[in-house]
């Protein structure tokens, strides 16, 4: 079986099921802020976390429940991050308790997090008291779940894909969160993926790390790293797969099945940055290295004034080769060469690192689509590496002006 997308999300695989409801830790009653998925067998888990320093207490929770590389729920609450607070880690674990007594597993098996307001104490009684009609509610829709761990998204976020292993059908689904405070390093705002193969917690865990240094690690849209961010995989095993132990031809096939999967759902988060009208995805080829492309790419989809020319629809390229150029690799900025490209067409902006004679209409629009690539040629090597990000509008400041209040 090919890989084909397929209609459905964290319940797309075998065995899984999940819930969203409000609980009250939001104000507006209309937002649901609490969601729960859960596997009716036992998973191999695997997850990777923000680099901060600075960690909510749910990955300080979780980190702990997934040292013996099994969960079978994950559990998540928006509208408070449940970071820097005295109590938060009592708090995590309360949850993770109340859970898994209403689900009939031990506690150490679910998986916890949080995302919203940093440094507001997170109230423990409306969660608790939701526990009940969110476990009755779970079913084959994912869509609560995935509108439940929202912040200042504006659309949920949520793919599912199906192949085969070992002549097996199998599925992998994922929903994430993620618009403001995006500059993953290790991880990705808020992501869960469920699939029905099965791999041993080892060779997930590899697959996930893998994963995210060419997804979620290669989005920005304002550079600033969360404290909540978490990527996290639970694997039934209800697809009857032959389980995946160590790198081969089934391995790479679980990975370009979660590749895809979460290749998608970064896209769709640089594309719902807070304030966002333009998706910018930024491929490097002809580099040096691997390590290489990577910093180029990102440190161009990181510009903030690349990023508010792109939202004023203006080709100037000069502030690409700037990104470029203070980027911390080595390469001969002499060899670069820079093309701009949507649906609308493409045009030449640079080459061999200096301007070339172009139309401002031709390129006023190609800027003019939703989505805009930025092609950079660099005529070094063979490594190549895409990175994605958005504009920078005057509704990110509105957005994050009063955040808090």
């Amino acid at each position: 079986m090919p890989y084909q997308w397929m209609e459905g999300d964290v319940c797309a695989p075998k065995g899984f099921q999940a819930a969203g409801v409000h609980c009250g830790i939001r104000k507006n009653r209309s937002k649901k802020d609490l969601a729960l998925i859960f596997s009716s067998t036992m998973c191999t888990a695997a997850s990777v976390y923000t680099a901060n320093k600075v960690k909510g207490a749910p990955i300080l929770v979780t980190q702990q429940h997934l040292k013996d590389g099994k969960a079978q729920a994950i559990l998540c609450n928006s509208g408070n991050a449940n970071t820097c607070n005295a109590d938060g880690i009592d708090i995590a674990n309360a949850m993770c308790k109340s859970a898994a007594q209403a689900l009939g597993i031990r506690e150490e098996d679910v998986v916890i997090a949080s995302t919203g307001v940093i440094g507001q104490p997170l109230p423990l009684d409306p969660i608790t008291a939701a526990m009940p009609a969110l476990v009755s509610s779970l079913g084959s829709d994912g869509s609560p779940a995935a509108e439940a761990i929202m912040t200042t998204d504006t659309c949920p976020k949520q793919v599912a894909v199906q192949f085969s292993l070992g002549g097996k059908p199998c599925a992998i689904g994922g929903i994430s969160k993620g618009s403001g405070m995006i500059h993953p390093n290790m991880a990705t705002m808020l992501c869960f993926v469920t699939t029905d193969a099965a791999i041993s917690s080892e060779m997930l865990q590899k697959a996930v790390k893998q994963v995210a240094d060419e997804t979620f690690n290669m989005i920005s849209v304002d550079g600033d790293t969360s404290t909540n961010d978490m990527l996290t995989v639970l694997a039934n095993g209800l697809a009857d797969n032959p389980v995946i132990t160590q790198p081969g031809h089934e391995y790479d096939t679980f990975v370009k099945g979660l590749m895809m999967v979460c290749r998608q759902l970064a896209k769709r988060m640089a594309a719902d940055g807070e304030g966002a009208t333009k998706l910018l995805e930024c491929t490097v080829t002809g580099a040096p290295c691997k390590e290489t492309a990577r910093k180029v790419a990102k440190s161009v989809v990181c510009s903030t004034l690349f990023k508010a020319a792109m939202f004023g629809e203006d080709a100037n390229w000069g502030r690409i080769l700037c990104a470029i150029g203070y980027t911390d690799a080595p390469f001969d900025i002499d060899k670069v060469g820079v093309t701009l490209a949507s649906e609308a067409g493409q045009i030449e902006v640079c080459r061999d690192g200096a301007g070339v004679p172009f139309s401002e209409e031709i390129a006023k629009t190609v800027l003019s689509e939703k989505e805009i690539q930025i092609l950079i040629s660099m005529d070094q090597g063979d490594e190549k590496a895409t990175a994605w990000g958005c504009d920078l509008s005057y509704d990110y400041v509105k957005i994050n002006g009063d955040y808090r209040t």
